[in-house]
């Protein structure tokens, strides 16, 4: 691993590093929040996964969180959103390739090489974290907006028992049932949708649901509105009697303003779950 920066912020560091993954076969690069009791030993980590066309740097200088982490002594990751570099398959368009893995591993060409997000986030990049810095494997919790809030939600519907907590901003709720799910899914899985149904936050909730608290803002103005499909994962928690907030924010769009306006409560939110275990 290799330090890219570190920077003194609220009491804390912000830190970038690069590394070379196993999952991706790429050197990945991932922001590190961590908050002044980190100097005395493991703290609870918070994951902030991004969304389209994004890179670890969006959410780590416009989302705000930092603040809210230090003062609830909470560490933060932002990791990058795909593989990238020379050799990693593209496409023109921005939903799809480099910045938009969707957190999930390919197994179609061109994208099967280096594309498995999945793993990245489960498996790769968690190893990496905490064996070199002072974070509470035990405690961890999960958000993310658009394409994150999507992956945030089945990785933690998925995992049982890793997450204390899940939220999401403007999350791609139902991605079977949207244009922001069905071309990227037939890109990388194939045209079985069998093999999208673990990658569709809607589907899992009918399936399993979440064994703790979620919390969900999405904007009444959210200009991809039509793609998230909120109300389909409304529907499936009401049938399945799961307990989760779903606040509609009046008037938000899908910007970064949108989620920093918000970015206090969902931190506060997985405090309070964090601090329970």
């Amino acid at each position: 691993m290799e330090t890219i920066s570190e920077n003194r912020a609220f009491g804390g560091t912000q830190g970038v590093y690069t590394h070379a993954s196993d999952a991706t076969g790429t050197d990945m690069t991932f922001g590190l929040f961590l908050p002044e009791e980190a100097r005395d030993g493991p703290v609870p980590l918070l994951w902030y996964l991004s969304g389209l066309t994004c890179t670890h740097e969006n959410a780590m200088n416009k989302a705000g969180a930092q603040a809210w982490a230090a003062e609830q002594g909470i560490a933060l990751v932002f990791p990058d959103t795909s593989p990238r570099g020379e050799g990693v398959a593209d496409d023109p368009a921005y939903d799809l390739g480099q910045g938009a893995g969707f957190y999930v591993n390919a197994t179609q060409d061109p994208w099967a090489s280096h594309f498995r997000m999945w793993d990245y986030i489960t498996e790769d990049l968690p190893a990496l974290m905490f064996k070199d810095f002072p974070l509470d494997m035990e405690r961890q919790a999960i958000t993310g907006h658009s394409m994150g809030g999507h992956g945030a939600l089945t990785i933690a519907m998925r995992l049982p028992g890793r997450f204390t907590s899940v939220s999401a901003f403007a999350p791609i709720c139902n991605p079977t049932d949207s244009d922001w799910g069905r071309k990227q899914f037939s890109a990388y899985l194939g045209e079985d949708e069998e093999a999208w149904a673990p990658h569709d936050a809607t589907l899992l909730m009918h399936a399993a649901g979440f064994d703790g608290p979620i919390l969900i803002d999405t904007g009444t103005n959210d200009q991809f509105g039509d793609l998230l499909k909120t109300e389909a994962l409304a529907h499936a928690a009401a049938a399945r009697r799961q307990p989760m907030q779903l606040r509609m924010q009046p008037g938000y769009d899908h910007s970064y303003f949108f989620v920093s306006s918000f970015m206090e409560d969902h931190v506060a939110f997985h405090a309070e779950a964090l601090y329970s275990v």
